[in-house]
């Protein structure tokens, strides 16, 4: 393996747990600067209810006000397909409707138990999206435990797979560690089985948070079970605002620091993540987390000299 897949999370899942306001031409300069170091995918936001997550209110002006960014896959988050349905109004077609796999996070997080969020994806795909049009990724919250139920099952988030698979082949699915307290070896199982079963038919991301500190082995266990694209947000800002005790994602300077230094290319340029990150944490009220912010900027980048 020489390579991996980095999808920027930043100005969707990292900014909605902030309380300030990040202003609407913060944003917009944040994704660009993301684009401008490398990035081929990001989250940009999400089209969910402004009363659930006020930082999002103004996603149909980011969406207007950004430029063109050829080869850049701009994904917006969607809680149901009425979500959806605004998504595309605004003209983005590539989406990410998330699903929980414990029943009680996703009626904390969308208002409806985890059933009547598959039946809803069965309707956006037949229905909204009917002739294929759109890049649909499926993110499998509380994949490995859930703050209200506790562990997750695997045979749970398997079987749910293998349902929504019947939908329509070919989906991505994101295994996700919402409350970050998954430990590498439930994570390689669990993206193993995945892989093992439904590899031939999906792509699979694994998209972590880092409250116990596993973040990073986490991704090392992925990559040993086989996945090779994950999800981290710029300066490790994020956190489910409906998981208490969730806190931020894996830091994107800390990935892409680690897997340099091991010798596996990303795409990204460190030095160009790391000015984005200084963009964000301008805002007042707004603290980054990682390690590698915290490294001179000249200790953070020196590997390249020895390169």
């Amino acid at each position: 393996m020489d390579s991996i897949e980095i999808v920027e999370v930043g100005p969707r899942d990292g900014l909605q747990n902030i309380a300030t306001t990040v202003p609407t031409d913060i944003k917009i300069q944040l994704i660009h600067a993301l684009a401008d170091a490398g990035y081929k995918r990001m989250e940009i936001g999400s089209f969910v209810s402004p009363k659930a997550i006020p930082q999002m209110a103004d996603m149909d002006e980011v969406v207007r006000g950004l430029r063109p960014m050829p080869g850049v896959m701009g994904m917006a988050l969607v809680p149901n397909s009425k979500g959806a349905r605004r998504a595309i109004d605004a003209g983005v077609m590539d989406l990410e409707m998330v699903i929980s796999m414990s029943t009680s996070h996703n009626e904390s997080n969308v208002g409806r138990p985890t059933e009547e969020s598959i039946t809803d994806l069965e309707y956006l795909l037949q229905d909204v999206d009917p002739d294929n049009k759109l890049f649909l990724r499926i993110g499998l919250a509380t994949s490995f435990h859930c703050p209200f139920e506790g562990l997750t099952d695997d045979a749970v988030v398997l079987r749910n797979i293998e349902r929504m698979l019947k939908f329509r082949p070919n989906l991505e699915f994101a295994l996700s560690d919402t409350t970050g307290l998954a430990s590498p070896d439930r994570v390689k199982s669990l993206a193993t089985q995945a892989l093992a079963q439904f590899g031939d038919d999906a792509s699979f991301i694994f998209h972590g948070h880092d409250t116990a500190g596993f973040g990073l082995a986490n991704v090392l266990a992925c990559i040993d079970a086989g996945i090779r694209s994950f999800d981290a947000s710029v300066a490790g800002l994020g956190g489910c605002p409906f998981a208490p005790g969730a806190t931020g994602n894996i830091a994107s300077e800390d990935l892409v620091y680690l897997m340099h230094r091991m010798g596996i290319q990303t795409g990204i340029d460190l030095e160009k993540l790391l000015d984005a990150g200084d963009i964000i944490e301008a805002v007042p009220g707004v603290f980054g987390t990682g390690h590698v912010r915290k490294l001179p900027r000249e200790r953070a980048l020196e590997y390249r000299a020895a390169a």
